[in-house]
C-alpha cells in the first residue's frame, strides 16, 4: 500500500531532543527537579518595555494584518539598528518582517532554490536549516567541519564541496550548536567563493548581540548582495512572539513579498507593534546586561566542563551553546543523554540534532539557566560521570 503522505514530510526528522525533553516532562510532573540544558530558549522573560508596548498595542486595537513587507516603523527602526550597531546605510524597503527567523528562512529557500539544487551548510548545525530545502524540494549538501575550521564553511570547502546543483551557501554567525563566529575576512571570502560561481550567500544572523569579549559583523558590510536572516528570538528574547526579519538584495524584494502575502499574508501584527519598543535606549541596556550575564554563565560553565573531562575544542564567542565531545565516554550520544536525564535530572542534548559529522560523540549544553542552577548541574554530572563510567 502506497504511504498516505508526501515523501516531503517524510524526510524531515524530528528533533531528537524532543524525546528527552518530553521524558524530562515526565519526571518534572513526578516531582523531580530537572535542569534543563537542552533548549535553545533564553531563561529571561521579554523585557517589560516591550511586553508594555504589546499591551498598548492590543488596547489600541491593533490586530489587524499589517503589509506583507511588515510595518513601515518597525522596518525603519531595524534600518536604524543596523546604523547604530554596524555603521550601514540599509534602506528600509530591503527589510520584510517575517514570523520569526523561520519565516525569513523559508522566504529565502523558497526564492533561492528550485527543485534538485542545493546549499552547502556546515554539518553540524541547525537541522531546520536542512528542513526547509527539503520542504521547498531542493536539499542540503552537508559539510563535514571540525575545530581546525572553526567549525565553519570556509572559501576552500566551497570550492571543493561545490558542484552542478550547488546554487548557494548557508552559514551562521555566531553558529549553533557550536557559538563560532565569522569575521569579515572570512564572510568576505566565502562571499567571493559563492558569487564567483554565481551563487547566493545566506547568513543566519540570529545570535547576533549575543557575542562575549566581541562584536559580530555583518555580512552586509563585506557583500551588499547577501540575504542575512535574523530574529527577535534571541538578544531581543522574543521567543514567543514569533518575529524576525529577512535583509534582502533590492531586486529581490518584489518576489520576496509575493511569497509573504502566499505564504503569511504577515507577520503578527501586535508582536510588529511590541518590537518597536526594542530599539529605546532603555531596553538595549536590559539586553546588554542580559548579555552580561550570559557571558558570566559561559565564563563558569565552560571551564567547569572542561575540567570534568569534556573536550571542547573551541571557545564559543557568541549564542549561548557549549558543543562538547564525549569521545571519552563512548560514541553513543543519546545514551549519554539519556543516563543523565535519569539519573541525575539534567536534560542535555545529543549531537545526532545538528548532522551527521562524529555526531554520536558530541553533546550540547546551553547556558539558558542561572549561574547556581548551572553549578548544580556541574554537581549532578561529575556525580553522573561516575556511574556512567562504572
Amino acid at each position: 500500500m502506497a504511504h498516505p503522505y508526501s515523501a516531503r514530510s517524510r524526510a524531515i526528522e524530528p528533533f531528537h531532543v524532543m524525546a528527552l525533553l518530553a521524558r524530562a516532562n515526565e519526571l518534572q510532573a513526578a516531582g523531580h527537579d530537572v535542569i534543563h540544558l537542552e533548549i535553545g530558549e533564553p531563561d529571561f522573560t521579554t523585557a517589560a518595555p516591550i511586553v508594555a508596548a504589546g499591551q498598548a498595542a492590543l488596547a489600541a486595537g491593533h490586530t489587524r494584518y499589517t503589509a506583507a513587507r511588515g510595518l513601515p516603523a518597525l522596518r525603519e527602526a531595524i534600518a536604524g539598528f543596523y546604523a547604530q550597531r554596524y555603521g550601514l546605510s540599509i534602506d528600509p524597503q530591503r527589510i520584510l518582517i517575517t514570523p520569526g527567523g523561520s519565516g525569513a528562512l523559508l522566504l529565502a529557500s523558497s526564492l533561492l532554490v528550485d527543485p534538485g539544487k542545493h546549499w552547502l551548510l556546515a554539518d553540524p548545525g541547525y537541522p531546520c536549516n536542512r528542513h526547509f530545502l527539503r520542504l521547498v524540494e531542493g536539499g542540503a549538501q552537508l559539510v563535514p567541519v571540525g575545530p581546525e575550521v572553526n567549525y565553519q564553511l570556509t572559501a576552500d570547502l566551497v570550492q571543493r564541496y561545490w558542484d552542478q546543483d550547488t546554487v548557494g551557501a548557508l552559514v551562521a554567525s555566531p553558529a549553533n550548536p557550536t557559538g563560532t563566529v565569522l569575521g569579515r575576512t572570512e564572510l568576505a571570502s566565502l562571499a567571493k567563493a559563492t558569487r564567483e560561481r554565481h551563487g547566493h550567500l545566506v547568513v543566519d544572523e540570529i545570535y547576533h548581540g549575543l557575542t562575549y569579549g566581541m562584536d559580530a559583523p555583518s555580512v552586509l558590510e563585506v557583500d551588499d548582495s547577501a540575504f542575512v536572516l535574523n530574529s527577535f528570538s534571541k538578544y531581543f528574547g522574543m521567543t514567543g512572539w514569533r518575529l524576525g526579519w529577512l535583509v534582502a538584495p533590492p531586486q529581490a524584494v518584489a518576489d520576496l513579498e509575493k511569497l509573504a502575502q502566499n505564504l503569511y499574508i504577515s507577520a503578527p501584527s501586535m508582536a510588529q507593534h511590541a518590537a518597536l519598543a526594542c530599539f529605546q535606549p532603555e531596553t538595549l541596556a536590559i539586553f546588554e546586561q542580559r548579555r552580561a550575564e550570559f557571558a558570566r554563565r559561559r565564563d563558569y560553565l565552560l571551564p567547569a566542563l572542561r575540567e570534568l573531562g569534556f573536550r571542547i575544542a573551541v571557545e564559543p564567542q557568541g549564542a549561548f551553546y557549549l558543543y562538547a565531545d564525549i569521545s571519552a565516554y563512548g560514541g553513543d550520544a543519546f545514551a549519554f543523554c539519556r543516563h543523565f536525564l535519569e539519573t541525575e535530572h539534567v536534560a542535555f542534548t545529543p549531537g545526532l540534532d545538528f548532522g551527521r559529522h562524529l555526531a554520536g560523540h558530541h553533546v550540547r549544553f546551553a547556558y539558558t539557566q542561572s549561574l547556581p542552577r548551572l553549578e548544580e548541574a556541574v554537581h549532578r554530572i561529575a556525580r553522573g560521570l561516575r556511574s556512567w563510567q562504572g
